[in-house]
């Protein structure tokens, strides 16, 4: 019998490519980055998030601290076009944090499925993201009330899929395993991850990317939850 539902943040309830996508465009406009010769925006942003990524993968495995990721991600993107301005980077960078996080864009049926699961289910958090940030997305998407416990990586120290960060949430939670059910958009990192301690995962797969993992729960909208639970 599920009694607790952890969920992943982003890219499972809160979009992050389209709130990320429309933050980085005001950005571009706002430091004037067609004065520095990037007249492709797009173009701009998309070789952001090639590096964004890169070190993203990098900070998964401490090899990059949050403080500096935030920073190089920019410089690599503006080294692109030959623009050597590590305070621009660090500008745009302290800029994205502040800006984006208070972005709203949620996945379709979100807020329906929530309120659906929220009368029988304890509802949860466990978000590789950071603390501070992932409370503002939290608090201006509407959120925060569904949550009882909002579990993040810095506030436990390491990342999922660490096996650690799914003990010390079901600690939190006043769970166990047989009665918890993990929903997140990576299939290493949050439904292997889970399941590894013996929480049963759900994939969430709205892109329908394909792979070769034998799971017992993909779902593609938020919206089968509520058949599945």
């Amino acid at each position: 019998m599920i009694k607790h539902i952890f969920f992943d943040l982003d890219r499972t309830l809160w979009d992050f490519e389209a709130n990320s996508h429309e933050t980085l465009l005001e950005l571009c406009i706002s430091h004037n980055l067609s004065n520095k010769g990037i007249t492709d925006y797009e173009a701009f942003i998309k070789n952001y998030k090639v590096h964004n990524e890169k070190l993203w993968e990098l900070n998964r495995v401490d090899k990059i601290s949050q403080k500096d990721l935030r920073r190089e991600r920019f410089q690599r993107a503006l080294a692109d076009y030959d623009i050597e301005d590590a305070g621009l980077a660090e500008r745009i960078g302290e800029d994205y944090v502040a800006t984006c996080p208070k972005k709203n864009k949620l996945f379709p049926h979100t807020i329906e499925v929530l309120n659906c699961l929220s009368v029988k289910y304890k509802l949860h958090i466990i978000t590789n993201g950071f603390h501070n940030v992932q409370h503002i997305k939290l608090k201006h998407s509407g959120l925060s009330s569904y949550f009882d416990k909002i579990i993040t990586s810095e506030q436990v120290g390491v990342k999922k899929p660490n096996p650690k960060i799914f003990k010390y949430a079901l600690q939190q939670a006043n769970a166990n395993v047989k009665e918890s059910i993990m929903i997140g958009d990576d299939l290493e990192v949050d439904v292997l991850g889970a399941e590894q301690i013996g929480i049963q995962g759900v994939f969430f797969n709205p892109n329908k990317t394909k792979h070769n993992r034998d799971i017992v729960h993909e779902i593609f909208c938020l919206s089968e939850l509520k058949a599945l639970l």
